[in-house]
């Protein structure tokens, strides 16, 4: 009868925590998937690729600041990036502003200075961090092939080198699409939009799942507390819980700061790895990127921000 009543306890704290993370997650999921349907079916090819810098090395760190311009959190942006490369945005720059944006935008930014009681030193040196990790990994991905890094299914709507090198040089501009009436395009945005609701929340409900599980679990909760004093344990201890709660980044700070037996630079590890990769955005990249190039971002993100944090904590130190 105990554990009985025990089992249903914890599988309602389980559906309680499932459904917190989906109804926090899942207007963001909409709004992307809106933002996608009206980018397909509105944004002339191209057009963002023309707003940023034409140097590519220059134009990876612009991208890197787009975020402050079009704020989109983790859970919105895999669509609009899909969106976005699919309508020519380089891959270098799609990954830099995909991997920023749920940082580097003025939500994040303001929760974060609210939520360590205005403290500028953790406010900056997330937004710092984040913006030097994710610069260096759009200027490797700079080097590989696009097709080398996305799925089939997207690789194949990319124009190939020679016609696009073709079109620069002004070649073969008639025999692009006639573009449909307004109230056509509408229609096929709200199509693109729902045909990408259903396949991003997919991935987006199966990452819940596994998020909602260990979220409560209190195995999981006494082992953050039994590294918390070491930093050495405590980074990567932080970043693997931040994978697995796979909290919105507008609203993680407020989950971290309080706890005072945790290092400033392991809160930091924490703030900084969650947005770029968690449980959730783990299957949503996966539709979007090939499952090498998923896992490679995920252990290069890890090791990564756990090699800055080394100098970072003489800064909260000082």
């Amino acid at each position: 009868m105990r554990l009985s009543m025990f089992s249903s306890s914890a599988l309602n704290d389980v559906l309680l925590s499932f459904l917190s993370i989906l109804l926090e997650g899942a207007p963001y999921i909409l709004l992307g998937t809106v933002i996608s349907g009206f980018i397909d079916a509105y944004l002339p090819k191209n057009a963002i690729d023309k707003l940023l810098p034409r140097n590519p090395v220059v134009a990876v760190f612009a991208s890197g600041l787009l975020g402050a311009v079009f704020p989109v959190c983790e859970c919105a942006i895999v669509p609009v990036i899909r969106r976005l490369v699919q309508k020519g945005l380089p891959v270098s720059c799609a990954i830099t502003y995909m991997l920023s944006a749920p940082i580097i935008n003025p939500i994040t930014v303001m929760s974060t200075y609210s939520a360590f009681k205005g403290d500028l030193t953790m406010t900056s040196s997330r937004l710092f961090m984040a913006y030097m990790i994710t610069v260096f990994i759009g200027l490797l991905v700079l080097r590989v092939s696009p097709r080398k890094i996305l799925t089939d299914a997207i690789a194949s709507t990319l124009p190939d080198a020679d016609s696009a090198s073709r079109g620069s040089e002004g070649h073969e501009h008639g025999h692009e699409p006639e573009k449909p009436a307004s109230g056509s395009r509408l229609v096929q945005a709200m199509r693109t939009a729902q045909g990408d609701f259903l396949e991003t929340g997919m991935y987006f409900v199966i990452g819940v799942i596994i998020a909602a599980t260990f979220n409560t679990s209190p195995a999981l909760q006494e082992v953050v507390r039994g590294f918390a004093g070491n930093d050495i344990v405590a980074v990567p201890g932080m970043m693997i819980f931040a994978f697995i709660l796979s909290l919105c980044s507008t609203t993680d700070a407020f989950i971290v700061a309080p706890d005072a037996s945790l290092s400033m630079v392991s809160k930091l590890a924490f703030l900084v790895f969650g947005p770029m990769m968690d449980v959730k955005l783990l299957f949503m990249y996966s539709s979007v990127f090939r499952k090498r190039f998923v896992l490679f971002l995920a252990v290069g993100l890890f090791v990564l921000i756990g090699l800055l944090c080394i100098p970072w904590s003489m800064v909260f130190e000082y």
